[in-house]
């Protein structure tokens, strides 16, 4: 993906630019943001003016909708700088395509190409200095939508605000993650909204994620809602097993369709691995684990990128994985995934959207 269409955007450029101050060694993520954003107004039944303006506060009514109902939906993904200064995003047309089911799920508009990837093009060409330079780092790309309307009262927002965020980040995860299987608190239904990227359903993993944290865990292996047999993914990222010489991934409306998940899969099968997309039981994941047959399990997803997962916690009992550094597949699969997104090898799948 080459192109993509633009439309008229308004710009106006900061009179106070950050990027001199920025500490590129020092990244934390989602701590630093660009000086620009891009915003687009839904009114009347259509989307009105788009601009690119500094990065700042917003003004909102206290009635506004989705502060009281829920009306709000993201993205994230990043760009990547090559070596010669060409700046690359990776598979953003998939990132479109997610936002706007998740925008149909909660009844908002959809964002048509030419706002979401034609605006993010233009306010990456104005922010090009944000994006570093260094292997391992990026620029995290935040699109959201929300509810703008100034009244009470449960029904769809009759306007809504697009906003287009960037900032310069290092690495979610710096280690290998310990998950607990949850299986009292739950974070998705069938039939509700856990495919789609909407605000709620991270607000739903807080409290439970906590309570892990102070177990000595980094995050929930969330299981399915109705019995806890099935599990689905992890709270900030997507999950993939290797089991035996096949890769395989849980799948399910309750999960979140990831953009990194998805092209794991498409490279596992590029490469002839068996891959499969399906449910997975906590047994069979236990089993395999204290069997041997489970020697890879990784978190997946745009923040994570591919992180390993070291230990599983799962009614009181720990179950260790082989050490990540011996790990196959999936150091191979990274190591693909960085050449590729930084530029260094050829980009036989037409993934990487180039700003220039």
């Amino acid at each position: 993906m080459n192109e993509a269409a633009t439309t008229a955007i308004r710009v106006e450029h900061t009179q106070q630019p950050r990027l001199p101050q920025v500490d590129f060694s020092n990244l934390k993520f989602g701590q630093v943001l660009s000086d620009h954003m891009l915003v687009a107004d839904y009114v009347d039944g259509h989307w009105d003016t788009v601009s690119i303006v500094p990065y700042g506060n917003l003004s909102l009514s206290p009635a506004t909708s989705a502060l009281h109902y829920g009306q709000a939906i993201f993205e994230g993904l990043k760009a990547y700088k090559f070596a010669d200064g060409t700046i690359s995003v990776f598979r953003p047309d998939k990132n479109l395509e997610r936002f706007n089911k998740s925008a149909l799920r909660l009844e908002m508009p959809e964002v048509p190409e030419e706002i979401f990837i034609g605006g993010l093009k233009a306010l990456l060409d104005i922010d090009r200095g944000w994006v570093p330079g260094t292997v391992g780092a990026s620029l995290y790309i935040r699109p959201f939508m929300f509810g703008t309307e100034a009244a009470l009262g449960v029904h769809p927002s009759d306007s809504y605000k697009f906003i287009i965020i960037t900032g310069p980040v290092g690495a979610y995860y710096n280690k290998p993650l310990r998950l607990k299987v949850e299986t009292h608190f739950t974070r998705a239904a069938e039939g509700g909204v856990g495919f789609s990227k909407n605000a709620g359903n991270y607000a739903l993993s807080l409290h439970p994620t906590r309570l892990a944290q102070e177990e000595g865990f980094d995050q929930l292996m969330w299981t399915d809602a109705i019995e806890h047999k099935y599990v689905e993914e992890a709270g900030t990222a997507n999950l993939v097993f290797r089991v035996g010489d096949t890769i395989i991934t849980p799948s399910s409306d309750t999960i979140l369709h990831g953009i990194t998940r998805r092209t794991i899969i498409e490279i596992a099968k590029h490469w002839g691995y068996q891959a499969e997309e399906r449910k997975v039981s906590v047994k069979e994941l236990i089993d395999g684990i204290e069997n041997g047959s489970v020697t890879e399990a990784f978190a997946a997803g745009t923040a994570a990128t591919l992180t390993p997962i070291s230990e599983i916690g799962y009614e009181g009992q720990i179950y260790r994985l082989p050490d990540p550094a011996q790990r196959e597949f999936s150091n191979r699969v990274l190591q693909y995934l960085n050449d590729l997104r930084y530029g260094r090898i050829a980009d036989e799948f037409g993934w990487n959207f180039i700003v220039g």
